[in-house]
């Protein structure tokens, strides 16, 4: 049963895996809450507004994206982040798909506190920030601001992805005037903000969530360090060393004409859009992002 577990959670895609915590977390909380009658652990993970309460939890920062106050919230942040995932990871690998997702939580989270540390209306107000909003409109805004003309059917609409992400950040600012949610809505345009700089400069040929993928390759690799392995014995390869650089070449040269490829399509789609590309290439894209 565990084996099968491991196995179907391995076939998720990297949006879906993201879901799948998100939501395992949402229920545990529920459970430890409602059935045992154990405090809530959000307080632990949970950003808080005061920057001497976050020093002493400065993981905070990214882990308040985890947990949800309610099941309509968790709903639509997964629902959204379901949908414009799988856009997204047509298009890029799962890595760059976690630097556009955690780098727009990280921003979300650092302009909830700037705005109830300077604005005159939240400087003697409490709050707390959590949820997956801030990350998944960072996806979604990317994706807007990646593929502008891209169409898509709201109901019996049709609407291009540009117009649906300036009625998003519209609907925010919005919210954010009136003062509802005002920590969650400035959480919501951090995360637009850093979205529509990513994708843009990503059109210009800059990654600029290059040295964050970096830092947390370089953690991931703190806690996966494989064991040494057991002595065994080792028989010499007597084949020619020619037979195996020829493979290397061979293998190295598909992977080069792969990317070329990849880019060649991705330039295609910065000029004429998505649905410019044919069946054959939509289906290129998609495998791609399946192998990486």
């Amino acid at each position: 049963m565990r084996g099968d577990l491991k196995q179907q959670y391995a076939m998720l895609s990297i949006a879906e895996k993201l879901i799948a915590i998100n939501v395992i977390v949402y229920l545990v909380s529920l459970i430890l809450v409602n059935l045992f009658r154990l405090p809530s652990i959000t307080v632990w993970f949970q950003l808080p507004e005061n920057l001497g309460d976050f020093i002493l939890q400065p993981w905070s920062l990214v882990t308040y994206s985890f947990f949800h106050s309610g099941f309509g919230h968790i709903f639509w942040n997964m629902l959204m982040l379901y949908f414009f995932g799988r856009t997204f990871l047509n298009l890029f690998d799962p890595k760059k798909f976690l630097n556009v997702y955690f780098l727009g939580v990280i921003a979300g989270g650092l302009l909830f506190m700037l705005g109830y540390n300077t604005l005159p209306a939240l400087i003697n107000e409490n709050g707390v920030l959590i949820g997956a909003s801030a990350g998944v409109t960072a996806i979604l805004i990317f994706v807007c601001a990646y593929l502008p003309n891209q169409t898509v059917r709201l109901l019996i609409v049709d609407i291009k992805l540009w117009h649906l992400g300036v009625v998003i950040v519209a609907l925010d600012l919005l919210r954010l005037s009136s003062g509802q949610n005002v920590g969650g809505m400035l959480s919501h345009l951090g995360g637009a903000a850093l979205g529509f700089l990513y994708a843009k400069q990503l059109l210009k040929g800059n990654d600029i969530g290059a040295g964050f993928g970096k830092f947390m390759d370089s953690v991931a690799n703190m806690f996966n360090r494989e064991k040494k392995a057991p002595m065994k014995t080792v028989y010499r390869n007597t084949a020619p060393r020619k037979t195996t650089a020829t493979t290397t070449t061979t293998i190295d040269r598909k992977k080069v004409d792969k990317q070329r490829k990849i880019d060649a399509i991705l330039d295609k789609i910065s000029k004429s859009g998505y649905e410019s590309l044919s069946k054959e290439e939509k289906d290129f894209l998609f495998i791609a992002g399946k192998e990486d």
